[in-house]
């Protein structure tokens, strides 16, 4: 089958000159994928409007077109810091300590994935390739469907897919979650979250699978699949390689008087485990008291969902740590950690990295996590650092000769951070040059046309839609 058009809809889209740093190479990657794919980019513009203003908008730049709506400010609250934020990303990253449900927020989810669909009903043609990204529009497919759509609909989900156990915590999650049954196509980072998914379907619904990834649903084929993200490894390890000589980057080197830097690159997440972290730091620097004075510790955190409690609560407890490590170990002439609360461009970031002798990637669930690979591929072959790396970020699946470790287990990160600067080169040349392979053979570039070839390769037999599911 050759697609037409491919239509990418996320929760927000970002226009290429809305003059905003950003750190990861996804975004660009995507926005060429569709420019390769004749294809429009369609989400919330980020903007809120007044009840009732959809103010939808479509522009053409570098070859993409944007189609963009606004959001009120009931949808705002509803939809995205409400169901999406307080009660699918602490569920998905198994926090249900967190979970904040009413039905209410749930009204507004999946008003909103309505609103989404309503939109782009007016531009979808029946050849159209349409391709959704993450937990925010889980239902949209189904919204689609039931205004007449057949054509191929895909979804990824960029964050983890827990057990059915956990999932059923969420009230009414046939209404939210199972409606990803509509998808010809859901792409997870992992195989666990693939499996997680299809557990998820035969054990709450009972629907019947001839493989564990391919499922009936009421005639109509559903299938599961792992398309872990990548890095592009090759280009980023040349901007790494120039961005090392740049001012700012000397700079910092400059400042740290030659000692081994440690750094962490985190947004300001529950889910990234930076208390711990800070607190394996200092049992790391209580229990190998030699490298007191010897070693600084970088972490750079951009804020994020500020106006969140429970983001508020954390920012506190970090502060707190890192002014209590500091004030404890620091000396007149170093700081054991510097503690950074803003944005750094991709370039500055690639330069950090190529310097740093170890890198702490310690969430305590993550779907991927990018910044892991990035450090691999910023790293001099010759002379490369060592990678510290949570075993529950889905990124251990690929770097299994990082330093794999347990983020809740304080002792055994620290011991971690002991062995990375104190690893000999030959090692640390041998552990990336396992990992600089495997993130090679799953380069981005590609990432996008594997989903593709997977999506329009399901066979369209039997296919018709699934509202008489009863959900």
């Amino acid at each position: 089958m050759k697609p037409g058009r491919v239509i990418v809809v996320s929760n927000r889209v970002g226009l290429p000159s809305d003059g905003k740093a950003r750190a990861g190479g996804l975004e660009v990657v995507m926005r060429s994928f569709i420019k390769r794919n004749r294809g429009i980019w369609f989400g919330w513009s980020g903007q809120i409007a007044q009840r009732g203003s959809e103010n939808v908008r479509a522009v053409e730049r570098g070859g993409v077109t944007y189609i963009t709506t606004d959001l009120n400010r009931a949808d705002y609250q509803e939809y995205y810091n409400g169901f999406a934020n307080r009660m699918l990303w602490p569920i998905m990253h198994y926090r249900l300590d967190l979970v904040e449900f009413s039905n209410r927020d749930m009204t507004g989810y999946l008003r909103v994935n309505e609103k989404f669909a309503e939109i782009l009903h007016r531009f979808i043609e029946p050849d159209d390739i349409i391709w959704v990204q993450d937990y925010h529009l889980m239902p949209l497919a189904k919204a689609l469907r039931d205004r007449g759509h057949m054509n191929r609909i895909g979804f990824f989900l960029h964050i983890p897919f827990p057990p059915p156990e956990v999932l059923e915590t969420v009230p009414k999650h046939e209404q939210s979650i199972y409606p990803l049954s509509h998808y010809d196509l859901v792409g997870f980072q992992t195989e666990g979250d693939a499996a997680n998914f299809g557990k998820y379907l035969t054990q709450q619904f009972g629907l019947t699978s001839r493989d564990g990834r391919s499922f009936n649903v009421n005639g109509r084929t559903v299938r599961a699949g792992a398309f872990p993200v990548g890095v592009e490894t090759a280009q980023f390890e040349r901007l790494a390689r120039r961005s090392a000589r740049i001012d700012e980057i000397i700079q910092v080197q400059t400042s740290i008087a030659d000692r081994p830097m440690i750094i962490g690159v985190d947004r300001l997440d529950y889910s990234k485990g930076l208390d711990l972290r800070m607190r394996a730091y200092e049992h790391f620097l209580e229990a190998h008291p030699h490298w007191r004075g010897k070693v600084t510790y970088l972490q750079i955190t951009p804020r994020s969902r500020s106006e969140i409690k429970e983001y508020a609560d954390m920012e506190q407890r970090v502060s707190e740590t890192v002014g209590r490590v500091n004030g404890h170990y620091g000396e007149a002439s170093w700081t054991p950690i510097r503690y950074v609360n803003r944005a750094y461009t991709r370039t500055l970031l690639a330069g950090l990295y190529r310097f740093s002798r170890v890198c702490l990637v310690t969430p305590l669930r993550d779907g991927m996590n990018l910044v892991a690979k990035e450090y691999v591929a910023a790293q001099d072959p010759e002379n490369p650092g060592a990678l510290v790396l949570s075993q529950f970020a889905g990124a251990a699946a690929e770097c299994r000769s990082a330093l794999l470790v347990n983020p809740y287990d304080q002792e055994a990160v620290a011991a971690a951070i002991d062995q990375a600067l104190s690893m000999p080169l030959e090692e640390r040349k041998e552990r990336h040059r396992d990992m600089i392979a495997a993130l090679t053979a799953n380069d981005i570039k590609g990432w996008g046309e594997r989903f593709l070839a997977a999506l329009v390769r399901e066979p369209q037999s039997g296919l018709r839609l699934i509202q008489q599911a009863g959900f």
